[in-house]
């Protein structure tokens, strides 16, 4: 396969960003960007899978390092090559147009599709707490919960009405209250001098398995690797980044350290373990039903603004990728009335519920949803992380404002870490991993008929 000259790959001059974000804006967009509703439901798997609480604290610390480490190579190929393709535009500069579009198709039928279900039952989980559809619905009623918040995106967005950037901005700083909001619950609960409800160790050596908690934790961190690409509007071009990404970070590894010490000290680790809804199940322990109503309507806020942001962006990726692609026109339709790419929200949100029923099925609902794009998320990620030394071996003279430290040695080691955190979501063969990588697979036969990838309609000569 021939590779595509850096002419024909080169950012077109309507998508170049303008330097106008200072390290306080940036840190604030990088929060922002990674907390999310994950850390309300990530944190029984990663219990059940380690046997203390040193260990859990731990595994999160460590997640934050390397989220750092990865976000410092995504800083150096945002600001050497600012695109608003982001990871799709360094992948397909480094290995071809082919991989490019195959990225494209996993964040259309796996990577997005799959986090919008993952968020689903996350908002089903910690509704099904208050509104008793269990007797009606049995195990099902998460699932078909999370399927109506779908079904009410998607004519939203289709009618145009989205929620706005001031408003996606309040709702992150309710989910930094919430987590704020653990914290006090807990103090209150020590300072009252009770004991967690289950021991903060157990004499369990199967519960030790260190791959599949680091699973659950980067997804919980997922997000830094968007918020890397903001370097191609910082101010400082050589330092900006750095600086945004370590304070934002630091604080994000913060917040979810205090939010599992608050979980280990009200919980254990065992309850924290066999929670559904760990967060609400806390405050419930400590406020009462006003502490659990109040927890499960800001997790709720927090799942329906991710989703609404994923069925913004990801429709819109979608429809740029498929104008690249000689015969996927059809996902390539704009409606100007609307303002939206009426065809691709509803592919995505087609495949967004068939994902929920799949995840239903198994009866294993968000860990599921989990298995299924985890291996697919790490293998563009250990891509991406090469994609750094190739992009330097290959185009040397590139002006690069920022540069990693420590090269080849930290780009190399993430790269590693990415590898044996695929490994880690294939071992433990489940239904879910099995259909992910399945689903990718397809994508790569799809491609295989299509002889002309053509150039987006604003790159075409």
């Amino acid at each position: 396969m021939s590779q595509p000259s850096p002419q024909d790959l080169s950012p077109t001059p309507i998508a170049l960003p303008q330097r106008q974000l200072d390290v306080r804006h940036a840190v604030a967009l990088c929060v922002g960007m990674v907390v999310g509703a994950g850390i309300f439901k990530t944190s029984p798997m990663v219990a059940g899978a380690l046997s203390s609480s040193t260990e859990l604290y731990l595994a999160w610390a460590f997640g934050g390092l390397l989220s750092f480490v990865g976000a410092l190579c995504f800083a150096e190929m945002a600001s050497s090559f600012p695109d608003t393709g982001g990871d799709y535009f360094f992948l397909r500069r480094a290995y071809g147009q082919r991989l490019g579009f195959l990225f494209a198709w996993s964040r259309f039928a796996v990577i997005h599709t799959g986090s919008m279900a993952l968020l689903a039952f996350v908002f089903g989980d910690y509704l099904a707490q208050v509104v008793d559809l269990r007797s009606y619905l049995g195990e099902y009623a998460s699932a078909v919960l999370g399927a109506g918040l779908i079904l009410l995106l998607t004519g939203l967005n289709l009618l145009g009405l989205r929620v706005g950037m001031g408003t996606q901005v309040g709702l992150t700083s309710i989910v930094l209250g919430g987590l704020m909001l653990l914290g006090l619950g807990a103090a209150v609960h020590v300072g009252g001098g009770q004991p967690p409800q289950t021991a903060l160790a157990v004499a369990d050596a199967g519960r030790q398995s260190w791959g599949l908690a680091l699973v659950f934790v980067f997804l919980a961190y997922g997000g830094w690797s968007d918020a890397a690409t903001l370097s191609a509007e910082m101010r400082d071009q050589k330092n900006g980044i750095k600086r945004a990404l370590w304070w934002g970070l630091l604080l994000v590894s913060g917040l979810y350290l205090l939010a599992n010490w608050a979980y280990l000290q009200v919980l254990g680790l065992d309850g924290l373990a066999r929670a559904q809804a760990p967060a609400a199940e806390l405050m419930r322990a400590v406020f009462g039903r006003p502490g659990e109503l109040l927890m499960v309507a800001i997790v709720s806020l927090t799942a329906l603004s991710v989703m609404n942001a994923i069925l913004i962006a990801g429709p819109r990726t979608t429809y740029a990728a498929s104008r690249d692609v000689a015969g996927a026109l059809r996902l390539a339709r704009w409606d100007a009335k609307r303002g939206t790419p009426t065809a691709a929200v509803l592919a995505t949100s087609g495949v967004a519920l068939g994902l929920v029923v799949f995840g239903a099925l198994t009866r294993g609902g968000f860990a599921t949803m989990v298995d299924y794009l985890s291996p697919v998320y790490w293998f563009f990620l250990t891509l991406s992380a090469l994609a750094l030394i190739v992009l330097r071996r290959r185009e040397p003279a590139v002006h690069r404002p920022y540069k990693v430290p420590l090269y080849p040695v930290l780009p190399l080691a993430f790269a590693g870490c990415c590898l044996y955190l695929l490994w880690s979501s294939l071992v433990y063969v489940r239904a879910g991993a099995m259909v992910g990588v399945a689903v990718l697979a397809l994508g790569a036969l799809l491609l295989l008929p299509l002889r002309k990838l053509a150039s987006p309609p604003d790159q075409a000569a």
